[in-house]
């Protein structure tokens, strides 16, 4: 069975590869120090567990396994306890917290081989879906064109739904990202961002002023031309916010 461990810390790369020298069943394809690193190597070497740290340079681990279109299985290491508990327990995936033991780390390897490989796949990406998960409230990493792309969230000027995704509107241009408008309503700072319509959160420094449109409903007008509708729910929040 190939593995890839993904971690910023040489030391911690070194445990983990020690641990893991009685288990000759287990073959370690690649090291990666950053998360732009570890996507190409699981495009490459299709390995079946990961060891995958939290907080990285570039990308986080998380960002990063959102970009994977079939995630493997992964033990997540980490020395933020806060995603740990929070996270993982609700799913059927495992996770060190750093500095973590050998005998805490075999539990961890026994665990990942009594699941099947469904299980291991399904429980991955339940926990990508799951909303508490985005550490960083400042950006959105996509896949545009096979390359990583990351967004600003200052440079947002408004997401719009669209069946399984979101566009994500910016000046430089629309990106896609498998995510649904809950996610972002979730996760964006909400001093920045507001739910105006159930298909659309706008950046709310951009708004210039909102104008009447059909019965209780209006139009949020921003300062790039773009005229957008805002709902009953929308406009009350929009009044919350804005003080008006």
């Amino acid at each position: 069975m190939k593995a890839i461990i993904i971690d910023d810390e040489l030391l911690a790369r070194g445990i983990v590869r020690e641990y893991l020298q009685q288990y000759p069943d287990i073959e370690i394809v690649q090291e990666c120090g950053d998360g732009f690193e570890g996507l190409k190597a699981i495009q490459q070497h299709r390995p079946d567990l990961v060891f995958l740290d939290i907080q990285m340079p570039k990308i986080t681990g998380f960002e990063m396994l959102e970009l994977v279109e079939q995630p493997p299985a992964v033990i997540f290491t980490t020395a933020f306890e806060e995603y740990a508990i929070k996270a993982f327990e609700a799913h059927a995936i495992d996770y060190l917290l750093k500095p973590f033991s050998k005998d805490r780390f075999d539990k961890a390897i026994q665990k990942w081989k009594q699941q099947n490989p469904d299980e291991r796949k399904t429980e991955t990406d339940k926990l990508l879906q799951s909303a508490d998960l985005q550490p960083s409230r400042n950006r959105i990493v996509l896949k545009d064109n096979g390359k990583i792309k990351i967004i600003p969230a200052a440079t947002i000027q408004y997401l719009e739904a669209a069946d399984d995704y979101v566009k994500i509107h910016t000046a430089e241009g629309v990106f896609l990202k498998n995510r649904t408008m809950s996610f972002f309503e979730q996760n964006l700072d909400t001093q920045n961002f507001i739910r105006i319509h159930r298909s659309y959160l706008i950046n709310i420094q951009l708004i210039t002023r909102i104008e009447p449109y059909e019965k209780e409903t209006q139009l949020a007008v921003l300062s790039i031309g773009v005229k957008l509708p805002v709902s009953k729910a929308g406009y009350t929040r929009l009044k919350t916010i804005l003080g008006i």
